[in-house]
């Protein structure tokens, strides 16, 4: 709240249903609820839109006790705070994201305190994933979002700016079999169009790249994924065999259907080799029992070599990788069998294939220095090139030409139905925008980073944390079968949570690039932000993995935003020491200092009626 503001005092100044916000914020992140608006795109550790929606009411409506003239006494008081917590309970629920009546109601009420003509406008300068400015504009308020990441703006440009466009727009490519196409519908049925025909033209370019697997009985299979182990060479003069660093061997725990990697030494080769087969209880396994230790014996990079038994010092691992001679073994191949996964061992067609993939593209771009987060330049993948194999990037530089490719196909299917040639060029822009992020979460998913999960029997993400990790066996999805990681899951899902934002042709919202300490604002504004904690997630460093994709892909859309290599890093408000040659001390001072200046700008732009609100 402001020290001299003199207007009267809101709901949030005075109390909240704080259980019942906190129980309906933990129940949005489970993942039982479905698509989520925050999964148009990956960000690190948003704000649930249950909170938000929650704070943004508590500070537009007035708390009872400023209107003795309608509630006299603390009783009546009481039981208009009771009717007000009841109508935030009902916002917070996850089942009414959507409930236009319920929505309605909410802004009727903030529009019955305000002073001016019209309800202000919401600012977040540290706008970051979006949870604010997109709660602000469900409840009917026009929103701002402002951030220095342009991945950041981006991200909100899609949840806010984007969506309101074209909302009720039906889809060019589909007959209007539908009298209304509410909200995001019809942009989202036009993204998964372009999207399915980009699927179909890289299967053409690259399927052979993508091979089936051999099952026992001689049918072919689709393959889920591919699993590989970095290696580096025994430093054991009588031994130099190449060292599988493995650290499980489990492909699947699932009860009844378990399988893990079998290792077996070939000593009639020198240097000895090791091969690998599959154990388990499902058809066609060898060795039945169960999963034999992984050669990781401690954390960091301490692997015992399967051949001699030796366990050199992670000063060998690290060197090796530095050295770029740290190679890759397939492990495992997974397919889809008869109404199971079908887990088999490796073969050298496969193995081959992968690694005959020659990508035009590289994205050369070093990876940051700051070794609390990310690990895997310690070993020697320091650009980011290196967190993919040639498969990938040759997938992923594919479907980034194709993304041109369908924008061109867009901007004639428009023309064709009406559109002039500016919104023709806007709305293929947009659809182009979304595609882009599908690619950035099938990069996500197709990362030499990526582990196999074999409780799930599926890949795990990159950003299974806040960290880009050093992950010494990993899954290669089968990025164009419908599977966990592939592009048509991808699209599907995306869209799903497209639909969800369900805006209005009258909402309102704009995010621009800006640094916080220098907000420009023509009028008054609610402020309502969550600012960066100290050196707790450094944004620019991560972001950089997805930015390097959408620069390829978006650039010529958004020149401003992609104008740098990577993401700008220099007046970043984050305590990050090594940008300060490891100083902690200068890195908090610059840290503090800029957020006072942001505190002090945003304190300048708030509208005096309302309290500003930081999380």
């Amino acid at each position: 709240m402001q020290p001299n503001r003199t207007t009267r005092k809101k709901l949030i100044e005075v109390t909240l249903p704080l259980k019942v916000i906190n129980a309906a914020s933990a129940r949005e992140k489970q993942s039982s609820i479905g698509a989520h608006p925050r999964s148009i795109h990956y960000w690190w550790a948003r704000r649930p839109l249950a909170a938000c929606r929650a704070v943004l009411f508590a500070q537009m409506v007035d708390d009872p006790s400023e209107h003795p003239e309608l509630w006299p006494t603390e009783e009546l008081q009481q039981a208009e705070r009771k009717r007000l917590f009841g109508l935030i309970e009902e916002l917070v629920k996850w089942e009414n994201i959507n409930n236009t009546e319920l929505l309605a109601k909410a802004n009727a009420e903030m529009r019955r305190w305000v002073i001016e003509e019209r309800l202000p406008a919401v600012l977040d300068p540290f706008a970051g994933g979006g949870s604010i400015p997109l709660s602000a504009q469900q409840l009917g308020l026009e929103a701002h979002a402002s951030d220095l990441n342009p991945v950041a703006v981006l991200i909100n440009k899609a949840m806010i700016e984007i969506p309101p466009k074209w909302a009720g727009q039906p889809p060019l490519s589909e007959q209007h079999t539908l009298d209304h196409w509410p909200g995001s519908t019809g942009l989202a049925a036009d993204v998964r169009h372009y999207g399915k025909w980009m699927r179909a033209e890289a299967y053409k370019r690259i399927g052979h790249l993508y091979p089936k697997a051999k099952l026992s009985d001689g049918s072919e299979a689709t393959v889920i994924a591919w699993l590989w182990a970095r290696t580096v060479t025994c430093p054991n003069p009588a031994c130099r065999a190449e060292m599988p660093l493995v650290s499980s061997f489990w492909l699947s725990k699932k009860k009844g259907r378990r399988a893990w990697i079998e290792a077996e030494v070939d000593r009639s080769l020198d240097p000895p080799q090791i091969r690998f087969t599959i154990g388990g209880d499902t058809e066609g396994c060898r060795h039945p029992g169960a999963a034999p230790d992984p050669p990781k014996v401690a954390r960091g990079a301490k692997f015992r070599c399967l051949a001699c038994g030796n366990v050199p010092p992670d000063g060998h691992i690290k060197a090796e990788g530095v050295a770029g001679r740290m190679g890759a073994q397939l492990l495992a191949i997974v397919a889809e069998g008869d109404r199971r996964r079908a887990y088999l061992a490796p073969t050298r067609e496969h193995e081959t294939i992968a690694r005959q993939a020659e990508p035009s593209w590289r994205p050369m771009q070093k990876l940051a220095d700051d070794k609390r987060a990310i690990f895997c330049p310690l070993y020697g993948l320091d650009t980011f090139d290196k967190l993919f194999t040639s498969r990938q990037l040759v997938a992923l530089t594919t479907f980034s030409d194709l993304i041109g490719e369908a924008r061109q196909r867009v901007i004639a299917d428009a023309q064709m139905a009406g559109f002039d040639a500016v919104s023709a060029q806007e709305y293929a822009d947009a659809v182009a925008t979304y595609l882009a992020f599908v690619l950035d979460r099938v990069a996500d998913y197709n990362a030499a980073i990526c582990p196999w999960n074999p409780a799930t029997s599926t890949v795990v993400n990159s950003f299974a944390r806040q960290a880009i990790p050093m992950v010494w066996d990993y899954a290669e999805a089968n990025i164009l079968h419908a599977t966990v990681g592939g592009w048509e899951t991808c699209l599907d899902y995306q869209m799903q949570c497209l639909e969800k934002l369900n805006p209005s042709d009258h909402d309102k919202g704009t995010a621009v690039q800006s640094d916080a300490t220098r907000l420009m604002q023509e009028r008054p504004v609610v402020v309502s932000t969550d600012p960066p904690y100290y050196d707790n997630i450094g944004y620019a460093d991560l972001s950089d993995f997805f930015y390097v994709w959408l620069r390829r892909s978006l650039g010529h859309i958004y020149p401003d935003l992609f104008s740098t290599l990577l993401v700008p890093k220099a007046e970043e408000l984050v305590a990050t020491p090594y940008r300060f040659d490891g100083d902690k001390e200068k890195a908090q001072e610059f840290f503090e200092d800029g957020l006072f200046q942001a505190f002090a700008r945003m304190r300048e732009v708030a509208h005096p009626n309302y309290p500003l609100t930081i999380y």
